[in-house]
This record gives C-alpha cells, structure tokens and sequence, in this order.
C-alpha cells in the first residue's frame, strides 16, 4: 500500500493535538491533488472510438482530408476506406468486411451514397455506436436510394447531367454513372473555388446506376443513435428529402448553409458534429 500513498507521513505517537492536527492538514493537502489525477487518468483512459468515414458517389476519400486532419488532432484513430460504388449490397458487404477488422467501437460516418452504405453495414454490428449522416442517404429497409430522393417532395437535376460510361462485367444496361464536368460544381460544390471544384470533377469516383435501385436491408439506425448535417443548398440531394431521413430515423439534426460537398467546404462543422456522436 505504501507505492499508493507515498506522501502519508506518521503521526508521532507522542505529538501534541495541534501537531497532529498540522500533520493531518498536510496529509490531505497532498493527497487531494493526487485524488485528482487519479480520476483525470480514469477519464483519459477511457478509449476513443475509432471513426470510420464513408465516401459516396462522385467524390473519393480525399474528400474527408480536413475532417481526417482535425479528428487526428484530437486524438482520434481515423479511417476513410475506398468505397467500391459496384451495389449497395455488395458496397454493404465490403464496408462491413473492413469493419470486422478494427477492435473497440466505432463510429460510422457516411457522405452522400455513403449514407446508405453506413445504414446497412451498421445493422447487428455492436461495435458501431452512432451513425452520422452528412448530407447523406438513411434509406429504410427496402427503399432505393432513387425513392429516398423523392422523399419530401424535393427535385434535383442531378440525372439530367449524367455521362454513362461502360465498364467490363456490367449487367445489361448498367454503366458507370459521372457527373458532367460542364456541371459538377453547380450540383456537387458551388460553395467551392472554381479551381477546387474542377480538380474534383476530374478525379470524381462514378457509381454503378444498380446502385441507385437496389432495395435496402435492415437499417441501423433504427437501433443505433444516429446524427444528420442537412445542407441547405445541396443540389444534389434535396434538402426536403434529408429532412425527411433525419426526421425518420430521429437523428440529432443541424442544418447549415453548405452545398452536398459539405466536408469539403465546411469541415469545422461536420468535424464538430462527428465529435457529438463520439462524446455522446
């Protein structure tokens, strides 16, 4: 017991009351500061849930850079896997293969396509503690990311500015779906520089159109606390129809004026609210 209290002195057996009294005093002034560390250390110790960032259709992991950085700044293990974009089932499978990988809990955190993504690989895992959506699909189950943009009674014009290009072992009728560079920023990031948004039209990840309409299993944030940043100004996603997700799945709700790149041109915001669902 000694190495825990290394400050205790004895109290001499023959010490009058006042220089015992001053002993105690002492005593408990050196112990009081010990006390505290002792509990700062209980709450420092306490692990920090890894967070795993998903990217959606048109963008690629690039996307997250600032958010990476400020999350590791705070002390947090980060992780924005590539996402396949080939079916949301297939994209489900893969995220969750990668999940299995990681020990301790995880906060899993969707952008875009993303989102619907993050909804399935969540469902039965009990590592993932909160979901957060960032401008994001939150598709319930056997609901198409398509009909979950009509949610809400929002248009967007994002399919009229499409480039299909083939890509080997498609379905019939499948193709890889772009954004037309000619309107990447007017849909994707008009809060960006003009610059900014044009390297991303050119390095944009396409999805598979099956991505679109394959039908959603289980959703996890029918169990798990979820968050959701809706950009007032996406163009991509109607903001009625995040609305809607948000609502559906009562997620904890902000609501920012931001394009659909919203981790791209408002990072201390989306960082802000990973942060929430990490502490919270």
């Amino acid at each position: 017991m000694a190495h825990l209290f290394p400050t205790i002195r004895r109290v001499p057996r023959k010490a009058g009351p006042v220089a015992a009294l001053t002993t105690l005093l002492a005593v408990g002034l050196t112990l009081t500061p010990a006390a505290a560390s002792n509990a700062d250390h209980t709450e420092t110790a306490r692990p920090k849930p890894t967070i795993v960032l998903e990217h959606g259709a048109f963008a690629d992991a690039s996307g997250w850079n600032a958010v990476i950085h400020a999350l590791r700044k705070r002390g947090y293990t980060v992780y924005a896997p590539a996402n396949p974009l080939r079916s949301l089932s297939g994209d489900t499978e893969y995220l969750k293969s990668f999940l299995a990988t990681i020990p301790g809990p995880v906060i899993l955190v969707g952008h875009s396509y993303g989102g619907a993504v993050i909804t399935g690989a969540a469902t039965g895992d009990p590592a993932v503690k909160a979901l957060v959506y960032i401008a994001a699909y939150a598709p319930d189950q056997g609901e198409t990311v398509a009909q979950a943009t009509t949610l809400g009674g929002g248009t967007t014009k994002l399919l009229q500015h499409i480039t299909a290009r083939p890509f080997p072992g498609a379905a019939t009728g499948d193709a890889d779906a772009y954004i037309d560079t000619a309107y990447f920023r007017q849909l994707f990031a008009q809060d960006l520089p003009a610059d900014k948004a044009a390297q991303m039209a050119a390095a944009q990840r396409p999805a598979a159109f099956t991505t679109l309409s394959q039908p959603a299993g289980t959703p996890g944030w029918k169990t798990i606390p979820s968050w959701y940043l809706i950009a007032r100004d996406d163009h991509t996603i109607p903001p009625a129809a995040e609305r809607a997700m948000a609502a559906r799945a009562n997620a904890h709700t902000i609501e920012i004026n931001s394009s659909h790149a919203a981790m791209v041109s408002h990072p201390h915001a989306v960082t802000d609210l990973i942060l929430d669902a990490a502490t919270g």
